[in-house]
């Protein structure tokens, strides 16, 4: 297979067939480059992680459930350099087609998943989130994407970053797909509906305004299948940007005792952007993270108060739509900042978030969030099964 839109790593493709009669028979998946796959190098965006590192002799658990289950693997894709991006460029292989907008980029860390996905390479894809990189390529791409519960999916022969915050999930472009694989990855079936709708009063405020009008019909149609009367809710009391200064704290702290071994024992060639990041993380104050910390307990203890079981949370998954492919250092930084600003929930809290595609601004898909109580990922599931139906 040709891989015109640079989805998958460079090199002999992986892959290896499912097991015949499961429950994903027929379907193709992709991997992140993060994920073990015996036999095959665990590339992790970077080259020199993958010199420095064993190649594995068995694939990571969330790869052998999905070949268990007769899903064919088709190939790994790309990752932002050790997961540390959210626009989807990478320094070492370039930036993956984005074939919702082609002149834009495809969002990262786990771009190649989500390109392979929406250019029809695969069924689905798996990918990790640990400040977004589920949610993000999910709306920029036009995709069904989820970060399940913290701790739900077993993390096994995954590559870390930010042990607290990393969680895997999965791509697809239809509801039908994703709920039949998210019966495979969580060991449910979709269900229940939830009977209460929140909407983040504080996120959409935050989005564009373009960004907010597009993803008002969806929110209506959300309410309408639900038989719920939207109620108007702060998400985050304190501030989304202090939210989002409170896990720019706590996860490149993490990130830098992750790599800071392989840094020091190696002195691998990265990306400028990568190295700054994990410079910063490492001067992080005891003082600052203690901060960060207490204020992940207060993200905490609002999420539970707003979000008991049978109530879910809607908001903007990004702020815009996907930026155009090649800008400048100094335009980046404050895109990713906006970004931060709607995905630090995911981190601080843990709690299940699904991107439904559905809405466009110009020509690049937005994509809107739902989010609800902690180990209700399946209903949620449930919710994108049911909007889709009633299209």
């Amino acid at each position: 297979m040709t891989d015109r839109i640079k989805a998958f790593v460079p090199g002999p493709r992986a892959h290896i067939p499912g097991k015949p009669g499961g429950p994903l028979s027929g379907l193709t998946f992709a991997v992140k480059d993060l994920f073990d796959v015996a036999g095959v190098p665990t590339g992790g965006g970077n080259h020199d992680w993958a010199r420095a590192n064993p190649v594995p002799e068995r694939h990571a658990w969330a790869v052998q459930v999905l070949l268990d289950a007769g899903a064919e693997l088709v190939g790994k894709t790309i990752t932002d350099e050790v997961s540390l991006g959210i626009l989807g460029e990478s320094a070492f292989d370039g930036t993956p087609l984005n074939s919702a907008a082609p002149d834009r980029v495809p969002g990262g860390s786990s771009s190649g998943s989500a390109a392979a996905v929406a250019a029809r390479q695969c069924d689905t894809a798996l990918g990790t989130d640990t400040g977004g990189s589920m949610r993000v390529p999910g709306s920029f791409c036009g995709l069904y994407s989820i970060r399940p519960t913290h701790g739900r999916l077993d993390l096994t022969g995954l590559m870390p970053q930010a042990p607290s915050s990393d969680t895997a999930g999965w791509f697809a472009r239809d509801a039908r797909t994703f709920a039949r694989v998210g019966t495979v990855m969580l060991g449910e079936a979709p269900g229940p509906l939830p009977t209460k709708l929140l909407v983040a009063v504080d996120a959409f405020g935050f989005a564009d305004q373009d960004v907010a009008a597009a993803l008002r019909p969806m929110v209506e149609r959300l309410a309408r299948v639900l038989g719920a009367t939207p109620r108007e809710e702060l998400m985050a009391p304190q501030g989304l940007s202090v939210w989002a200064r409170a896990q720019r704290s706590l996860q490149p702290v993490e990130a830098w005792q992750t790599f800071k071994p392989w840094i020091e024992r190696h002195n691998p060639r990265m990306a400028f952007s990568v190295a700054a990041g994990l410079i910063a993380g490492s001067q992080i104050t005891a003082g600052e993270r203690n901060w960060a910390a207490l204020m992940r307990e207060e993200a905490r203890a609002r999420l539970r108060y707003l979000l008991p079981p049978g109530t879910i949370l809607c908001l903007p998954t990004t702020p815009f739509p996907a930026p155009l492919r090649g800008l400048p250092m100094p335009a980046l930084q404050p895109m990713r900042d906006r970004i931060t600003c709607l995905c630090a929930q995911g981190g601080l809290a843990g709690h299940p978030q699904v991107n439904l595609p559905g809405a466009t601004v110009g020509d690049a898909p937005v994509g809107l969030s739902i989010i609800g109580a902690r180990g209700n990922d399946a209903s949620l599931i449930a919710v994108a099964q049911a909007l889709e139906d009633a299209a």
